[in-house]
């Protein structure tokens, strides 16, 4: 089932100079994800932004999927900008070197919760009326 898609491009230039004018940016990321970035980095002798910038892409996508389904349903965003545990999404690769999205548990949960909730099912209820009664 899909549910939404989602999207994202990211200027791996303004990324990077981002990433040299402060440090918040880490605390967006998982310490599983950084050190996969520091690997690829090494491995093919590029950039670590180039590796951070993909897997913010990444995050951004999941969270615009997730946004869109909800919209789909009318049912209400479990998280703001301001209290999204960023580093809850992960963006890891597998053995093969493809991306895959990780949720920790509590994420996960407010994503089943937020998408098969009671508010999102639909109900029909009818009554039948004896007419011959009246």
């Amino acid at each position: 089932m899909i549910a939404g898609i989602g999207h994202d491009l990211v200027n791996v230039a303004q990324f990077a100079q981002q990433m040299q004018d402060s440090n918040g940016w880490r605390a967006l990321f998982s310490v599983r994800e950084l050190r996969q970035c520091d690997l690829r980095a090494q491995a093919k002798n590029d950039e670590k932004a180039l590796h951070i910038a993909a897997r913010w892409a990444g995050k951004e996508a999941v969270i615009k999927a997730w946004s869109e389904a909800l919209c789909t349903i009318n049912n209400p965003y479990p998280y703001t900008l301001d209290n999204m545990p960023w580093a809850s999404i992960e963006i890891l690769n597998d053995s093969h070197g493809c991306p895959r999205v990780i949720l920790s548990a509590d994420v996960h949960s407010q994503l089943v919760k937020s998408l098969f909730s009671a508010s999102s099912e639909c109900v029909d209820s009818s009554e039948h009326v004896d007419s011959s009664n009246r």
